[in-house]
C-alpha cells in the first residue's frame, strides 16, 4: 500500500516538474526571440482566452499595456499584432511586400480558391497580372462613375420597399433588406441582373449562399490555429465553405455562359473580363474569371454592408464612428490603389445615402 502511495506521488512530482521545466523554456525561448512584447499564454492553447467574446476590445485593452505592436500565440500561431495608424503605415505601405505573404485560412482553400485568387497568390508574376486586371476593370474610376446611377437606383428601391412596410404597418428586417440591397447593387454593376428581391422566397437560397461563403470565410476555425484538427474539420467549417463555394461558382458559371451566347450585348464587368480571355486565354483564364468575380461580389458586399446596414442603433452613433473610422483609414493611406478605390465609393455613397434619406425618408440635411 505504501509503495503504491510512493508511485503515485514520484509520478505526480514527475508531471509538475516536467509541466514546470516546460513553462520555463518557453519563458526563456520568449525572452530571447525578437518577437514583440505580448501576454504570456497558456499551454497548448496560447492567448486564445485573452480575446474574449469581443477580441476587438481586448486587443485595444491589451495594446495600452503592451504597445502598438505585440505578439499572441493563438494556438500554434504566432500573431502579431498592430494597433497604431503610424505602425500599420509602415506595414501597409512601406514594408508592404515584405507582409503581403500570409498563412492562409482553411476555408479559402476550399475548391483551391487560394490557388486563383488575387487575396490569397504570393507576389510574382501571376499576382501582379491579376492585379493589373483589377486595377482596370474592377477599381477604375471610370467604371465606378458609370454604376452611379446603378447606386441611387438601387437605394431608391430601398426607400420604396421600406415606405411600402411602413404604409401597411409592418416590420422591417433591417440586416435582410440592408444584405439584399447590397447584394443587389453588386449582381447588376457586375452581371447586369439581380440576385435577390425583396421579401421573395425564390431569391432567398441565392441570398443564403452567398451569406453561407462570408460566414465560412469569416468565422474563427479552430483548425486554422490547430492545424492537427484540420483533416477532422471540428466545426465544419471547410465542408460548409467548399458546398457554398460550389453553389456559388455554379452561378458564376451560368452567368459566364449566358454572356458567352449573348456576345456581349451589355457592357459590365463581366464581359470585359471575357474580352481580355477573349484575346488571350494565358492572361486571363475562365478560372481566373471566376475567382475575381467571387472576390469582387464578396469584398463589395461586406464592404456596402459596413455602410449600408441600417441597425436598430441607427444614425447617430453607428454612422458617425463608421464614418470617423473610414476617414481616418482614408487620410493615413492616401495613394494606395484600394483606398483610392474606396475614396470614390465613400463619395458617391454618402451623397446618394444623403439624398435618399433627407428627400424621401424626412431626415433632414445629414450631410
Amino acid at each position: 500500500m505504501n509503495f503504491n502511495i510512493l508511485i503515485d506521488f514520484l509520478t505526480s512530482s514527475l508531471v509538475a516538474a516536467s509541466i514546470a521545466w516546460i513553462c520555463i523554456l518557453i519563458s526563456r525561448a520568449r525572452k530571447s526571440s525578437k518577437l514583440p512584447p505580448g501576454p504570456y499564454g497558456h499551454p497548448v492553447i496560447g492567448n486564445v482566452l485573452h480575446l474574449g467574446p469581443k477580441p476587438h476590445r481586448s486587443l485595444a485593452k491589451l495594446s495600452q499595456k503592451y504597445g502598438p505592436v505585440m505578439s499572441l500565440k493563438l494556438g500554434s500561431i504566432t500573431t502579431v499584432v498592430i494597433s497604431s495608424a503610424e505602425t500599420a503605415k509602415l506595414v501597409l505601405q512601406k514594408h508592404d511586400s515584405s507582409f503581403s505573404n500570409r498563412t492562409i485560412p482553411s476555408a479559402s482553400k476550399a475548391l483551391r480558391h487560394h490557388d486563383f485568387s488575387v487575396v490569397w497568390l504570393p507576389v510574382g508574376s501571376q499576382w501582379r497580372k491579376l492585379r493589373r486586371i483589377c486595377r482596370e476593370q474592377m477599381f477604375s474610376a471610370l467604371r465606378l462613375d458609370a454604376s452611379q446611377g446603378l447606386r441611387r437606383e438601387k437605394l431608391q428601391k430601398l426607400r420604396d420597399f421600406v415606405a411600402e412596410r411602413c404604409d401597411r404597418g409592418a416590420a422591417v428586417d433591417v440586416g435582410d433588406a440592408a444584405f439584399t440591397t447590397a447584394l443587389n447593387l453588386m449582381s447588376a454593376s457586375l452581371f447586369s441582373a439581380e440576385f435577390a428581391r425583396f421579401d421573395s422566397e425564390s431569391s432567398q437560397e441565392m441570398k443564403e449562399v452567398v451569406w453561407g461563403v462570408m460566414k465560412s470565410v469569416g468565422s474563427p476555425n479552430f483548425a486554422d490555429y490547430f492545424p492537427l484538427l484540420k483533416p477532422a474539420d471540428p466545426q465544419g467549417i471547410f465542408q460548409a465553405a467548399e458546398f457554398n463555394f460550389g453553389k456559388l461558382f455554379a452561378k458564376l458559371d451560368e452567368i459566364i455562359d449566358e454572356k458567352l451566347k449573348s456576345g456581349g450585348e451589355k457592357r459590365d464587368l463581366v464581359e470585359a473580363l471575357l474580352e481580355i480571355n477573349r484575346r488571350d486565354e494565358d492572361q486571363l483564364s475562365r478560372e481566373d474569371i471566376r475567382h475575381l468575380l467571387l472576390v469582387r461580389l464578396l469584398t463589395n458586399i461586406s464592404y456596402e454592408l459596413n455602410f449600408a446596414v441600417l441597425s436598430e442603433n441607427l444614425v447617430c452613433e453607428f454612422w458617425s464612428s463608421k464614418i470617423t473610422c473610414f476617414l481616418a483609414i482614408r487620410d493615413r493611406l492616401k495613394g494606395n490603389i484600394l483606398l483610392s478605390y474606396l475614396q470614390v465609393i465613400q463619395d458617391n455613397f454618402f451623397s446618394e445615402f444623403a439624398f435618399v434619406l433627407s428627400h424621401n425618408l424626412g431626415f433632414g440635411n445629414i450631410l
